[in-house]
C-alpha cells in the first residue's frame, strides 16, 4: 500500500510487537515499551511501566535455563547504581524491577525475539543498548 505524504498524511506507524513473559506481557513501540503486569508479577513490588527506549542506557539480559529463569531489563539512569554491583542481592533487584521481564525455559525463543527487537528499538532512537 502506498501513502501520500505530500498531502500531509501522516506516515505509517510500525504495529506494536507484543511478547509474553513470566507473569507479565511487553508491547513494543518503535519510541516505548509499556510493562505490564499480572497479580502474581506485582507481589514482588515492581508495577506496571512504560519505559521510553530514548531513555534506556543499557539493554541487560540473562539467557533462561533449564534451572534459572532468564530476564530482559531496560536499564535506564534510576538503574545506574544497581549496573556496577554483581552480587545475589543485585540479581534479586532485578527480578523486583519494574522495567525488567523474566523468561522461563520454556519461554526461550520468545526472550530472544524481545531481546533481539529492544536493542534495535533502543538503537533506533539513537542509543546504545550495550552501554
Amino acid at each position: 500500500m502506498a501513502y501520500d505524504l505530500s498531502k500531509g498524511a501522516p506516515a505509517p506507524q510500525p504495529e506494536a510487537q507484543v511478547f509474553k513473559g513470566y507473569v507479565a506481557t511487553v508491547t513494543l513501540y518503535a519510541d516505548r515499551a509499556e510493562i505490564k503486569r499480572k497479580l502474581m508479577g506485582k507481589v514482588t513490588g515492581a508495577k506496571d511501566s512504560v519505559i521510553p527506549l530514548g531513555n534506556v542506557i543499557k539493554v541487560q539480559s540473562k539467557e533462561p535455563t533449564r534451572l534459572v529463569n532468564g530476564y530482559v531489563q531496560l536499564a535506564t539512569e534510576q538503574d545506574r547504581g544497581q549496573l556496577r554491583i554483581a552480587t545475589a542481592e543485585a540479581q534479586k533487584a532485578i527480578a523486583n524491577n519494574s522495567r525488567t521481564v523474566l523468561f522461563t525455559w520454556n519461554q526461550r525463543e520468545t526472550y530472544a525475539a524481545y531481546l533481539a527487537a529492544v536493542t534495535a528499538g533502543v538503537q533506533a532512537q539513537g542509543g546504545n543498548p550495550f552501554g
